[in-house]
């Protein structure tokens, strides 16, 4: 157990010589692939959110590509193409970006809702279909997206579907004065990425997801678990309530972040640190007005600890 710690410690400590001041959105981030999730990045231009994407690629060693997001984008721009070739008369098909590693989809919500469903299948069956023939994607398959706030111009609203495909929405934020200051002095962000050494291999981040779902859950932190996800339900304070699927990405993710913690059972400090970032996006409240930010804080005081 202490060595998937040290590892993760290792990752984390050489990202954030890249993204300065950011420690706890980096585990969280390494805490979803390890939950074998998807991360969606919401947050104004500029604070770092490609940069991250890059930085988590390399020092993962995984295959990456990069799929910037417009409005005239199409679906075959993401998934692929078969082309006809004339030598031998048959159609041959040209896979599209989608068939790597890791995927960072750019401003993911500057694409239309056709071109937006394209990832849909890929992020949750890790596979695509094309012309009635199913092709996997590489394992492990993550997908970091970043979309920009929804009141600025050209922007699509994710549904609700598309929302839930993630299992957690971060934000950087703008670094504190501190940190700024290192960032205005230091050195240009893509040299320090093109620095970066990997760190880890495929086949160690497999092995760890594998054992994200060993770590021991018990039947008080389950209890726990539903009583969260019946209060979401319940109460009046939420238009929507927490589906099935939510739990189960609050469960792997409290185990994933214990095995990070170098713990291999999971403590209801655990949910109660990743449970933010994975109900933020799910959980619909009755008025605009209400932050959703605050309600979430209120769940958790609301659901004693069994």
């Amino acid at each position: 157990m202490h060595t998937v710690k040290e590892t993760i410690d290792n990752l984390v400590s050489q990202i954030s010589q890249v993204i300065l001041g950011k420690e706890l959105q980096i585990q969280l981030a390494l805490t979803c692939l390890l939950a074998r999730g998807h991360v969606l990045i919401e947050d104004v231009p500029g604070v770092g959110k490609t940069t991250l994407a890059h930085a988590l690629a390399k020092v993962l060693n995984l295959s990456f590509q990069r799929i910037q997001f417009t409005s005239d984008l199409l679906p075959a721009d993401i998934i692929g193409v078969s082309v006809y070739d004339k030598e031998t008369q048959v159609f041959k098909f040209h896979q599209g970006p989608i068939f790597a590693q890791m995927i960072l989809a750019d401003e993911v919500n500057r694409a239309t809702p056709k071109t937006q469903s394209a990832l849909l299948e890929a992020m949750e069956e890790h596979q695509v279909t094309v012309e009635g023939e199913t092709r996997p994607l590489p394992e492990p398959f993550f997908v970091m997206a970043t979309q920009n706030p929804l009141h600025q111009i050209g922007t699509f609203p994710l549904p609700e579907s598309q929302l839930d495909r993630f299992m957690m929405r971060l934000a950087l934020g703008y670094p504190d004065h501190r940190m700024e200051r290192a960032l205005l002095k230091g050195r240009n962000r893509r040299e320090l990425i093109a620095e970066l050494t990997p760190i880890i291999t495929v086949q160690d981040i497999l092995e760890m997801q594998n054992t994200v779902f060993q770590v021991h859950v018990s039947e008080a932190l389950v209890d726990y678990l539903q009583a969260l996800l019946e209060f979401s339900r319940q109460s009046p304070h939420y238009r929507l309530g927490l589906s099935p699927r939510a739990g189960l990405a609050i469960l792997h993710c409290a185990q994933a972040w214990a095995l990070i913690q170098g713990r291999d059972f999971v403590v209801p400090e655990d949910v109660q640190t990743v449970l933010p970032s994975i109900v933020g996006h799910r959980l619909l409240t009755i008025s605009e007005t209400q932050n959703t930010k605050t309600l979430v804080t209120q769940l958790l005081e609301d659901v004693p600890i069994p």
